[in-house]
């Protein structure tokens, strides 16, 4: 166990939020009313999971092991790939969605140099290697007859999951499924993307931090998502040591809106306030990102270059789940109108589109699943098959 994880359990975390109203979708939106508090916490992966299991793939150099979470007893085992610098976890509310549609397995994996995977080479990102640890864990778990197995991957893990499919590398695959993932855009967004990583904090002075940053970002939009995922995507500084210990990390919720309209407490001036908290923090700084995702550059092309063909070269039925049309390139655009894939729009959403809704893209996969008689559904539920 980490010593993320073990500070997580000492803190008692709460148990997995309520949703909002009582019901409703897991992706909604927290509605807040005027100095009402929002609880940043972060919260346990036991919370969505059913249990987490490190697979040790040997070969003749050495071994490695990769985390993974696990959730279902029986069905089709859906083998989840999270995108660059997420973590397994980032599939957790997703998880307790498609659970509660279909009868299926779950296998969320943390890929090499993410979560809390650990290998001998945690540099190597290529796009065969990836591959081929996908092909070995499959392989650990389930020996020379796995069960039928559907790949699914956002973005970065998206990539790996076609050319995991296209190299054959797991013999039992029914299905392939592609989230908010496809070349063109993603070849054009290269040329910004050390813009972007530039722009993000480097630290982070807890994981509440963290992770209020990510949703008042809008890197994850539900908040009930990024209060699991982001504890798989920062780790505590080499060194570093919080002052009061793990309930420093627990407590803190942090209010909706900070004290901006006091001009004065007790004499001491909001401007002074602000420059003592920066202070702090500068001497806090106990959490940073686990992967250096700009180290990865030279991978970036290996990932994304000749995806739309290789995935339309795929021979089993195949779902791509998007936020928007606008990102379809030109091969994908006439792929999907000969029929050669199912294709969703989730608008509303970020890139993060398992995350941000959650029920949503559990209901397109799951009435993906039963439209090709791949599973059952349970607990009432209802396919509603999209226009496109």
């Amino acid at each position: 166990m980490s010593a993320l994880e073990k500070q997580l359990h000492l803190g008692r975390l709460p148990t997995r939020p309520p949703l909002p109203g009582g019901g409703g979708q897991s992706g909604s939106k927290m509605r807040m009313g005027p100095g009402r508090k929002r609880d940043f916490s972060p919260v346990l992966w036991s919370q969505y999971f059913e249990s987490m299991e490190d697979v040790v793939v040997e070969n003749e150099t050495g071994k490695d092991t990769f985390r993974i979470y696990k959730s279902g007893l029986e069905g089709p085992v859906l083998l989840l790939l999270h995108g660059g610098g997420h973590s397994a976890l980032s599939w957790a509310v997703f998880t307790s969605a498609i659970i509660s549609r279909i009868q299926c397995r779950i296998v969320a994996l943390d890929l090499r140099g993410h979560g809390e995977t650990k290998v001998r080479n945690p540099e190597d990102l290529s796009a065969e290697t990836m591959s081929k640890d996908v092909g070995n864990v499959v392989e650990a778990l389930y020996g020379d007859l796995p069960p039928p197995i559907m790949l699914i991957g956002h973005s970065m893990g998206g990539a790996i999951a076609v050319h995991t499919a296209v190299a054959n590398l797991v013999p039992s695959l029914l299905g392939l499924c592609m989230i908010d993932v496809v070349e063109g855009t993603a070849m054009d967004a290269l040329n910004s993307m050390q813009n972007f990583l530039r722009s993000r904090p480097k630290t982070f002075k807890s994981l509440e931090n963290a992770i209020e940053w990510s949703v008042k970002s809008g890197q994850i939009r539900n908040l009930e998502s990024a209060r699991v995922s982001m504890v798989g995507q920062v780790k505590q500084c080499e060194g570093a040591a919080s002052p009061e210990g793990p309930k420093a990390i627990v407590e803190g919720i942090i209010e909706e809106e900070e004290e901006e309209e006091e001009d004065d407490e007790g004499g001491v001036s909001v401007n002074k306030r602000k420059k003592e908290d920066d202070t702090e923090t500068k001497k806090e700084h106990l959490y940073t990102w686990r992967i250096e995702l700009a180290k990865t550059e030279k991978y970036w092309d290996g990932w994304f270059r000749g995806l739309s063909n290789l995935f339309l070269s795929c021979p089993t039925p195949k779902l791509l789940l998007l936020a928007g049309v606008d990102r379809l390139d030109k091969d994908l655009t006439i792929g999907q109108m000969q029929g050669k894939f199912q294709m969703q729009v989730l608008p509303q959403c970020g890139h993060a589109v398992h995350e941000d809704a959650p029920d949503k893209v559990a209901e397109a996969v799951a009435t993906f699943l039963i439209r090709h008689r791949f599973t059952e559904p349970i607990g009432g539920f209802q396919c509603v098959f999209p226009a496109c």
